[in-house]
């Protein structure tokens, strides 16, 4: 059962599938809906219009005209939910479909491919559950100690932990921007809410550009945002608390830019504190996770039950902070996950800045406990669920930009080459980098699908 189950009253229904019947559609939904219902949401199983079917290369006209169609039925009461059958190879539709619900229309929705719809499994539908949950705002896991206030390093105080990354188009393409994402959790001591924000940033550019930003307004003078900010706000509104403490995990940044990315983005959020309040500095621990590498761990007898799983890789919550690890640096290898098929990666996880003077074990212990609360499946993760979720924003907000400058590709940070390039519009001009071209910034997410996990 989830935590807290999300309320669903008002959704509907498209088909972009010829041979999915309206019968067939309907009989899914109904489905789906009974799950979410056993699985502790509040969902009414009928539907505010009937299944709609149309044609993939209609998707706007069709999503527009049904959406004020549904409007006008529901008299200024919000539309919950989208629940979406998509064909199983659709192209462009996919895209498309999320790009107008959530930066022109204000709505999450739920796609399910063909395939599924025919071939219903229970598994399945408890799936596609957990994900609509989080879409409309519900919890699905929480750590016990949480509830009881009794996780170290966070429950003492208000803290909130950030999650960020930056996604690269792929190596042929010379002028698609990359893409930053930074999420920030939003409930406190549970920590399992995350709200995203996405931005566009020079081609290739590795540093976050909309951390902070400080522009000149004709009416008001000069004006500061940015992401961070922005975030630091939305907590405060949804706890009542100050965040007394920051946790920012960054993925994807490789050694030769620890020192490059530290200096420039925990500037950016002590720029983005101060800019709240003067003399407001909550202490900040900034940790690079890694998932790209070449160690792997073994148990020391693989005959010995005891210290290998089903798969015969080690333990999920191993933890190894020495002998291979590096001799002045903190950092440390922590296998969170269960091995399913092949030999487990652990995440590599460095510890640039501290002042929470948090100790080795704290620090694991809270890394590991946060790997079981990820929204999308009932298990551990093999990365921590705010680098999880800013590098799965970033892909989303990938079919945001407009189709001549979008290519559906995408690559993580950390993957290859240390491109500079042009600065993003606004904010200081991040080291080493030359001003060109101005880049596009993609169209701006509608106000309540940023408060919610819409990119899972």
């Amino acid at each position: 059962k989830m935590v807290n189950g999300g309320i669903v009253n008002n959704w509907m229904c498209f088909n972009f599938t010829r041979n999915v019947q309206d019968s067939v559609a309907r009989g899914f939904c109904y489905e789906l809906a009974q799950m979410c219902h056993i699985s502790g949401m509040t969902f009414n199983t009928e539907p505010i219009l009937p299944p709609y079917t149309a044609r993939p290369d209609h998707v706007e006209r069709a999503l527009k005209t049904r959406y004020s169609e549904a409007m006008t039925k529901l008299k200024g009461k919000e539309l919950d939910l989208l629940i979406v059958i998509l064909p199983d190879n659709n192209g462009s539709l996919y895209g498309d479909l999320k790009r107008i619900c959530e930066t022109e229309l204000g709505l999450v929705s739920q796609c399910c491919l063909t395939k599924h719809v025919f071939k219903m499994s229970k598994q399945y539908l408890a799936n596609v559950a957990l994900k609509i949950n989080v879409k409309v705002g519900g919890r699905n896991t929480v750590l016990v100690d949480a509830l009881s206030r009794r996780i170290p390093l966070v429950s003492d105080r208000p803290t909130i932990i950030f999650g960020a990354d930056v996604t690269h188009p792929h190596p042929g393409e010379d002028s698609s921007p990359s893409i930053a994402a930074v999420v920030a959790s939003q409930d406190w001591p549970e920590v399992t809410k995350y709200a995203g924000l996405v931005c566009a940033q020079a081609h290739r550019q590795e540093l976050i550009q909309d951390l902070f930003k400080v522009w000149q307004d004709p009416v008001r003078g000069t004006v500061t945002g940015g992401m961070v900010k922005e975030l630091l706000i939305s907590f405060r509104r949804a706890t009542g608390q100050k965040p007394q403490r920051i946790i920012f995990y960054r993925d994807g940044v490789s050694e030769g830019q620890f020192y490059q990315v530290l200096l420039y983005e925990l500037d950016a959020i002590r720029k983005a504190c101060a800019s709240l309040e003067p003399n407001y500095q909550p202490p900040v621990t900034f940790v690079v996770v890694q998932k790209r590498h070449h160690t792997r761990l073994f148990a020391n007898n693989h005959n010995d039950r005891q210290t290998i799983d089903r798969s015969g890789n080690i333990l999920p919550g191993t933890v190894v902070d020495s002998k291979i690890c590096h001799p002045t640096e903190f950092d440390f290898y922590l296998c969170s996950h269960a091995g399913i098929q092949g030999t487990s990666r652990p995440a590599h996880y460095h510890v640039l800045w501290d002042e929470n003077k948090f100790t080795a074990d704290g620090l694991q212990s809270l890394t590991n406990n946060l790997c079981y609360t990820y929204a999308r499946c009932t298990r551990s993760v093999s990365i921590v669920p705010p680098a999880y979720y800013a590098h799965l924003a970033a892909f989303r907000a990938r079919f945001y930009m407009e189709p001549e400058t979008s290519d559906s590709g995408s690559m993580a940070s950390g993957a290859a080459g240390r491109g500079g390039g042009a600065v993003a519009r606004g904010g200081p001009r991040a080291p080493g980098v030359g001003a060109g071209a101005a880049v596009r910034p993609l169209p701006a997410l509608k106000e309540n699908v940023k408060k919610v996990m819409f990119y899972c």
